[in-house]
């Protein structure tokens, strides 16, 4: 059984380190290191980070490089890159990073060259999207295809409707695009409430087509097209398209598996943004900037696989959200992107973060002695500084914030944008340094008042800033989050890969469904389901 990563040297020379670190304000830090905002930035790929605002030395970081080295970081970064079976509950490799290397590149699983089949797909991708834009596709009575509905759910929701949504400047404005996701029927009746059927393209994007949110949808969305077509069975063939691997069921839907775009299972679906599950995006943005895309997450893969630690972007992010975490005791990250487009990117986060990193147990199944995944979670600013920023500058919670923006709009509309950036740099600025009782007493506040318009401050935050919001720039971000992921979760010596913790809550409902309608009156579940399930068949009249 593994010892916790608690037990090192490294970890107990850091809980050491913070005691003394702990009573230091970011004010005093800043006060004795004139230079430490200029000093304690990363500029790489196009991305800078100040990471000044953080509670941490120098002296923290060389011990934080000593924790990454002590727990073999760079043994499991080139054991990825190797194709080794890393993720170890599944047996599986782990090779996100292969769907976006380019021509030439060799990367072995299995003791095969992956890189040509992922480039024919994207190739059969590219031409399938060609097809739809010139219009030499065209649905069952001749008509163009104007509306793309992507059914998916999990990754295979939350990458395309996230890179959809940041990439909609680029997108075909020509064509509308719309998400499928949850199994709530209101889902599905809204993304196709005003569309033509004899119009619509479906893409039903589940590797096994079994997935029961997906499948249920997916049958939904057949019997929606046969009644706007008149019934023809022939008509699921051009209005359907499958990202998957199961050809027989996928031919028994009637889609051909000839527009069946595959994927392995050495493709991780909160990872699978790049791969066929991204069909919808490269639809929007065109097979160029899709490639542009790839592009940018390839960049910042090779600076995470070969740049030395304490010059890499994902490591050092990495090392300092897990210095937050684990010796700091935050909780939760807001990520706070200042830039519309990016609205969902928290939403993104949140499946890549926790579902990767909320694990309980090592690589081995022996516990793992420490917090792991804190909850990721945010909004676009500058609205969240009128919602939950109450809360981040003047709550009893520790909440790191990682600030994103870019010094380009890509809609330049008098001084917004100069706005925009104003509040990025002056909410770093306040949570780091806050206000004193004495800054406020000079303002003129009465003595009474003076407590409430306090801000303690010493409230840690990185700023990544970038030039402007392109899909090469979109694919370096996400890809940097990804590896920062890898980062913590190599540390905590866990799977960052599985993700059985979403299995019990699906096996329950499959139980629980035939008896919301059927004769039983008992059911063998506590008494607090039974009393729901009892209730709701009274409510529904069954």
């Amino acid at each position: 059984m593994s010892e916790s990563v608690t037990r090192s040297a490294a970890w107990q020379a850091l809980e050491s380190h913070w005691r003394e670190l702990q009573p230091l304000h970011l004010r005093q830090l800043f006060a004795a290191d004139p230079a430490r905002g200029e000093r304690l930035a990363l500029d790489v790929e196009g991305i800078y980070l100040d990471y000044s605002k953080n509670r941490v030395t120098d002296e923290t970081l060389r011990l934080l490089l000593a924790l990454a080295a002590e727990t073999g970081l760079a043994r499991r970064i080139a054991a990825m890159f190797r194709g080794e079976r890393i993720n170890v509950s599944e047996n599986r490799a782990v090779l996100h990073v292969a769907l976006r290397a380019p021509r030439g590149t060799s990367i072995v699983e299995g003791g095969e060259n992956v890189v040509p089949a992922v480039r024919a797909v994207l190739e059969r991708m590219a031409d399938f999207a060609e097809r739809v834009h010139s219009g030499a596709w065209t649905g069952h009575t001749g008509k163009r295809i104007r509306n793309i509905v992507n059914i998916g759910i999990g990754g295979s929701d939350l990458g395309p409707v996230m890179a959809y949504e940041a990439l909609r400047h680029y997108s075909a404005r020509g064509m509308e695009f719309r998400f499928v996701s949850n199994i709530d029927g209101t889902d599905f009746a809204e993304a196709t409430h005003g569309l033509c059927a004899d119009e619509t393209l479906f893409i039903v994007a589940s590797k096994t087509f079994t997935t029961l949110e997906t499948m249920t949808n997916a049958h939904s969305a057949r019997a929606w097209t046969l009644a706007g077509l008149g019934g023809d069975e022939a008509a699921v063939a051009k209005h359907f398209v499958a990202v998957s691997t199961n050809a027989a069921a996928v031919a028994e839907f009637g889609i051909s598996t000839e527009n069946m775009f595959g994927f392995w299972d050495w493709v991780g679906g909160r990872y699978s943004m790049t791969s066929a599950i991204g069909l919808s995006t490269m639809l929007a943005i065109g097979p160029a900037n899709f490639g542009a895309l790839l592009a940018g997450f390839h960049a910042m893969d090779e600076h995470f696989r070969s740049a030395p630690f304490e010059r890499n972007l994902p490591v050092l992010m990495g090392l300092l959200a897990l210095w937050n975490n684990n010796f700091l005791g935050a909780e939760t990250v807001a990520v706070l992107p200042y830039e519309q487009y990016l609205k969902r990117f928290p939403a993104y986060l949140q499946q890549l973060t926790m579902e990767s990193n909320g694990k309980h147990v090592q690589v081995d199944g022996s516990p793992v002695g420490c917090q792991t995944g804190p909850v990721y979670w945010g909004e676009p600013g500058t609205n969240g500084q009128h919602s939950f920023y109450q809360l981040i500058h003047q709550g009893t919670r520790l909440i790191p914030c990682d600030f994103i923006a870019f010094a380009k709009p890509l809609n330049p509309l008098g001084e917004h944008h100069d706005l925009l950036l104003a509040n990025v740099f002056a909410q770093g600025e306040a949570l780091a340094f806050g206000k004193t009782a004495d800054e406020v007493r000079a303002e003129g506040t009465p003595e009474a008042l003076a407590a409430h318009r306090v801000f303690e401050g010493n409230r840690p935050s990185n700023t990544l800033l970038l030039e402007k919001l392109t899909p090469e720039m979109l694919g370096k971000l996400v890809a940097l989050y990804e590896h920062s992921v890898f980062t913590q979760g190599a540390i905590w010596n866990i799977d960052s890969f599985d993700q059985w913790g979403v299995e019990l809550g699906k096996v329950l409902a499959q139980r629980i469904v035939p008896e919301l309608s059927g004769g039983a009156a008992a059911w063998a579940h506590d008494s607090s389901t039974n009393a729901l399930i009892r209730r709701y068949r009274q409510l529904k009249g069954a």
